[in-house]
Parts: structure tokens; sequence; C-alpha cells
């Protein structure tokens, strides 16, 4: 029979945790019960570097049930990076692997459709959104041009699909083979290829704490997409160059027209604006290859993506 692991990546998530894995459990034993998986499945917590009580909590859960099983970062490494440690992990011994973060804002309930989908033959089961009706205006309006924008350039994402999903074992091992530093896991696991399905769900309101992903990061996260998978905005850049070559062309021309009618007109401002607007598009565009160029150094550098301090519960199969 197969074992199921849910991971779950979690940052400063002491007043959440506790119901969380209470719920996970709930969920896991009846998926036990029937028989769709083994009774040693179990559910992986991944503290990505935490300031609060959340290690201690993990330590008091797994004292409680040995099916809770943790992971300690040294560091804050990121939410991505704490879902590629866990699914490492996690195919050590499982099966299958869920993931989901740890506010359960995202339906746990959800994971027995998943497995049905997954027993149907998907190596691949998304857990897509419903509905936005929780969401402020701004994060619907952002999120959909974030979809559309990526879908334009050519970056195939699963529309109001985050990180809850379900894989199969070789599925993982396919996603862990992409070793890139500059994770986008979203956009990667389309890359793989294998069967998939989506689960729809009706997302909650976060029970207790705040979001691990304000504005700042929202849009930090956004940009990582889109230069990990698209070179469109340096081809933008290519296109202003060309356009601005042209335009300076054609003031060239002008300005042999004026000065031979004898239409000169003597001032500065148009002067001044193009200095302005030039310069400005200099620096967007060396910023825009910078971030290129800095992330080429990053995945030359081949830096550990993680670093695990340490280990609660999990015993490997010899």
């Amino acid at each position: 029979m197969d074992k199921l692991t849910i991971v779950v990546p979690a940052y400063n998530e002491e007043e959440v945790l506790p119901d969380s894995v209470r719920t996970l459990l709930s969920v896991e034993d009846k998926l036990i019960s029937s028989q769709m998986f083994d009774s040693s499945s179990d559910i992986l917590i991944v503290d990505d570097g935490s300031t609060d009580d959340t290690w201690n909590i993990i330590n008091e859960e797994n004292e409680r049930n040995k099916r809770i099983t943790g992971i300690k970062f040294s560091r804050n490494f990121g939410h991505q990076n704490a879902l590629i440690a866990g699914m490492t992990e996690a195919i050590k011994t499982a099966d299958i692997v869920v993931t989901i973060d740890a506010d359960l804002q995202d339906d746990p309930n959800a994971i027995e459709k998943m497995t049905r989908e997954f027993l149907n033959g998907s190596d691949i089961v998304y857990g897509v959104r419903n509905d936005r009706h929780t969401d402020t205006w701004f994060k619907r309006t952002s999120a959909g041009a974030f979809y559309r924008i990526l879908n334009v350039l050519g970056v195939h994402l699963i529309r109001n699909h985050a990180d809850f999903r379900l894989m199969s074992k070789r599925a993982v091992e396919v996603l862990l083979e992409y070793k890139e530093r500059n994770l986008f896991i979203r956009g990667m696991i389309p890359l793989i290829g294998f069967q998939s399905s989506k689960v729809y769900y009706k997302r909650s309101p976060r029970m207790a704490g705040e979001s691990k992903y304000p504005l700042r990061k929202m849009l930090s996260f956004a940009w990582d997409g889109l230069t990990s998978f698209s070179i469109a905005p340096v081809r933008a850049i290519l296109m202003l160059g060309i356009l601005s070559s042209l335009l300076g062309v054609a003031a060239f021309f002008y300005s042999i027209l004026t000065k031979w009618f004898g239409f000169t007109v003597h001032g500065w401002s148009s002067l001044m604006i193009s200095i302005w607007v030039l310069g400005g598009l200099q620096m967007v565009s060396l910023g825009v290859i910078g971030e290129y160029i800095g992330k080429v150094t990053t995945e030359v550098k081949q830096r550990p993506r993680f670093t695990i301090e340490k280990k609660i519960g999990l015993q490997y199969e010899k």
C-alpha cells in the first residue's frame, strides 16, 4: 500500500500550526482508515528559519504523535526552498507527496479528491481555487494580470493554482532534477509533462497570524517567475533601443529640414527631455540586463539551496 507524506512549509506559524496539524492528521487518518494509504503515512513540517515558537511546536507534536516529523533550516531560505527540501526528504520513503501551506487556507479536505485523481492515473494533481472572493480587489486584479502576462510571454501556468498539489514519487524525482537556484516551482511543474488533472476547492480566510506574502514579496515573486522563464524583458529592451534609434534618425532629418527652411527654434526643452527620457531608458535597460546577469551568477556559483540544521522523526528505509 502506498505511503503518503504531506509536506508543510512553515515560517513563523506558531499561531496556526497546532490546529493545522490536528486538521491534517484527521484528513490523513480518514484516508488510512479507507485503506487508500499505508498507516505509516506522515506529515513533514519544514521550519523555514522561524524566529517564533514554530520549531518547539513541531517537537511537541512529534512527541504526541510520531507521524509528525520536522526539518529545521539554519535560517530563512524562502518558501520555494522549503518545498524543495520537504519533497527531497519525503520521497526517500513516500510514494505520494502533497504540499500545502501551514495556514490551511487551501482546503485539506480536497486531498481525498486529489488521491482519487491519482488513482485514476494522474501523476500530478493541481489544487485550483474556484473563486477569489476572499481576496482584496487589488490582489484579484494583480493576480489576473500576472497570469495573463506570463501566459502571453510563453510561461505556462495553471491559473489560480499556488503550491497546493499532489505529486507521485516519479514526478517529484523529475522535478528535483531541475537544479536552478532561482526557483519558481509552479512554473517548473508543468514542464514535467506527466498526466495531470485539477481539483477545485474554495479557499478559506486565514485562521490567525499574518500573511507571509505581503505586497513586496508578491511583486518579487512575480518578477522571479518572469525572469526565470522568459527573456521577453531583454527583447523588449532591444525593441526600445531600435525605436529610440529610429526616432533619433527621424529627429536628425527633421533638424536638417528646419535648418534648410529657416524654421530653427532656439531652446533647450526638447534637448533636456530627450536626455532625461533616453537616460531613464538606459538605466532601466541596464537594470533588467543586470537582473539576468545576477541570476546567471547565482546559478554558476552552485551554492546550496538551503542548510538543514535539525531533523526530527525522520526514519529512512534501509
